[in-house]
């Protein structure tokens, strides 16, 4: 029996659960395993922290956007990478990029959040961008966020802002006019290296991996804000189709009652017709007896 894959699967089905039911599904899968003889398993289960709204709301971004993710991932690794060497313009404008993209994950996040019930106040909105921000500075930290499983938000290194602690910059050393020596001819640039042209591959491909990334999250929030209209609409269709339900079921009741109450009259009115011929039925008799008995008695004096 293999234990690490069995803690394995639930703890990803447990951080993939609303942090209102991740303490409940986890002391019952632990108690599921030590019942099970699993007393190992038991331990590392009954050990998971519940995740904070945050680390909820970016675990649900990696299992709910996996291009965007890896798209993430890829971005991060080049802008590592460009970090290095490239010049202040150049990290200036990927570090832009940088702050777009994050933007729009988070917001992405947030909206999947919510649309599983959790609000998201500005604060832990500021935790979900912070935790994408270390995602891209650290690799770690990019390994941590991408497995899904987060309890905290995450932490971008100390000064991290996307440019190096110091901008490349040449010293100028501070001479007079008399001392200043004559202006050196220019020489010619230098044909650039295998490695300075690798690395520009791959900063022109994290600015496509960027606007890739914006784009497709600027049309997931059209989608969003499609589907959020259309659900308007059906729940407006919805209110007035139950008020005409409700109208009519009125009108049955009344209508009903109506019917109700016809009967009762019918009946009674039925009754009073019997009871009417009878006494009419005697009243002919009686009067019909008399005109014979009326008769015999004239014929009599005759």
């Amino acid at each position: 029996m293999d234990v690490h894959a069995d803690v394995e699967a639930v703890a990803h089905e447990l951080y993939g659960l609303v942090p209102g039911r991740f303490t409940a599904a986890r002391d019952e899968r632990a108690a599921r395993a030590r019942e099970a003889g699993q007393a190992q398993a038991a331990r590392a289960i009954a050990g998971l922290r519940r995740p904070t709204r945050a680390a909820f709301a970016s675990n649900l971004l990696v299992r709910r956007r996996p291009k965007e993710v890896a798209a993430f991932l890829e971005l991060g690794e080049a802008l590592r990478q460009a970090h290095r060497s490239l010049d202040g313009t150049q990290l200036k404008d990927l570090s832009h990029q940088r702050h777009v993209v994050v933007a729009a994950l988070a917001r992405t996040a947030r909206q999947l959040a919510e649309g599983e019930g959790q609000a998201v106040s500005e604060s832990v909105a500021h935790e979900v961008e912070q935790t994408l921000h270390a995602a891209l500075a650290d690799p770690d930290a990019a390994e941590q966020w991408s497995g899904g499983r987060l309890t905290t938000a995450l932490t971008p290194p100390a000064g991290f802002t996307g440019l190096p602690a110091t901008a490349p910059v040449r010293p100028q050393p501070a001479v007079t006019r008399a001392d200043a020596p004559a202006k050196p001819k220019p020489k010619p640039k230098p044909k650039p290296s295998r490695e300075a042209e690798q690395r520009r591959a791959r900063l022109e491909q994290a600015h496509r991996t960027a606007e890739e990334t914006g784009a497709e999250a600027t049309a997931r929030e059209a989608e969003l804000r499609g589907a959020e209209q259309e659900q308007r609409d059906h729940e407006q269709a919805l209110a007035e189709a139950d008020a005409q339900v409700a109208e009519l079921e009125r009108q049955l009741r009344e209508a009903r009652t109506g019917q109700a109450e016809a009967r009762r009259a019918l009946a009674e009115a039925t009754v009073r017709v019997r009871d009417a011929a009878r006494a009419a039925g005697a009243a002919r008799r009686k009067a019909d007896a008399a005109a014979d008995r009326s008769a015999e008695l004239a014929g009599a004096q005759e």
